[in-house]
């Protein structure tokens, strides 16, 4: 097995242009489990380590970049409260040294059905930023996974960083599994309310063979909301809007779970986090019940 180590960005893309089959490593805490474990064996890594800028996050023209490379500790501490949603995912992220490694680039670029991350970031319309020697391209998320651990990459390409607006109202993820972390995901759903457009973002994840959003369930609960009197939410809306949620998945029985409990399991959590977004919307005028 071949390593290559740049040290500056731009000697990252010639190098992943040279050797598109390069696998690209940051923190390791997927592609060392897969080579420990001999599932996986690439010819060459391409270690992206060395590349400060990738490490690095700004706010610019209203949105959020947030470099591939930056650990889920930091994201957690320095993003917090503008992207509360991907943080409490973050927070379900294996272990406090995993954490202080993984990165949100690393979780895209793996594709997995079950990561963490995905779901707030198909609820907060989030876009990825994916750059080659030819030039540099926007992803929205809710495009980037094609397949089961496959993405929108061409082979010459690394991710940069991802796009994301701070939120405009209150956020949530639910994860199920055995534990809170240090598991992969039986399922996952997050959910972020978007006051200013009268509108819901939805993500599914560990569902089907990618991370999706629930647009039937995302229409429906958009109408149904009272966003300016901030009326109480009625258990009517919250079980369609669970039901919604669960016909947008396509889930399989594995070691983990049955398709039947993912479906069950995503209509709770698509209610249990409705209520504790809309008791947050609602708690800045009036009590909700």
């Amino acid at each position: 097995m071949d390593f290559l180590r740049p040290a500056t960005w731009r000697e990252a893309l010639e190098a992943k242009a040279a050797h598109p089959d390069a696998t690209p490593i940051a923190g390791g805490t997927d592609v060392m489990v897969e080579i420990n474990f001999d599932h996986r064996r690439p010819d060459l890594l391409l270690d992206l380590t060395r590349i400060p800028e990738l490490t690095t996050w700004s706010e610019a023209d209203g949105a959020l970049r947030i470099g591939a490379g930056l650990p889920y500790t930091r994201l957690i501490d320095e993003l917090g409260d503008r992207v509360p949603g991907l943080a409490i995912a973050s927070r379900t992220v294996g272990s406090p040294q995993i954490r202080n490694r993984g990165t949100l680039g690393g979780n895209l670029g793996s594709a997995s059905p079950a990561g963490d991350g995905h779901p707030p970031l198909l609820a907060s319309d989030a876009q990825i930023e994916v750059e080659s020697v030819r030039g540099t391209r926007l992803i929205p998320a809710a495009e980037f996974f094609t397949g089961v651990k496959r993405n929108a990459l061409a082979a010459d390409e690394l991710i940069a960083a991802v796009h994301i607006a701070p939120a405009t109202g209150p956020q949530q993820f639910s994860k199920v599994g055995t534990r809170n972390a240090m598991v992969i995901a039986v399922c996952t759903f997050a959910i972020a309310l978007h006051p200013e457009q009268q509108r819901v973002g939805t993500g599914l994840g560990s569902a089907a063979p990618t991370p999706r959003r629930a647009l039937e369930a995302e229409d429906f609960l958009s109408a149904e909301l009272d966003w300016a009197g901030r009326r109480p939410l009625e258990d009517s809306v919250a079980r369609r809007f669970g039901e919604l949620v669960a016909q947008a998945s396509s889930p399989i029985d594995d070691v983990r779970g049955t398709a039947d409990y993912r479906r069950h399991a995503l209509a709770v959590m698509a209610r249990r986090t409705l209520s504790w977004v809309w008791q947050e919307h609602c708690s800045g005028r009036q009590e909700c019940a």
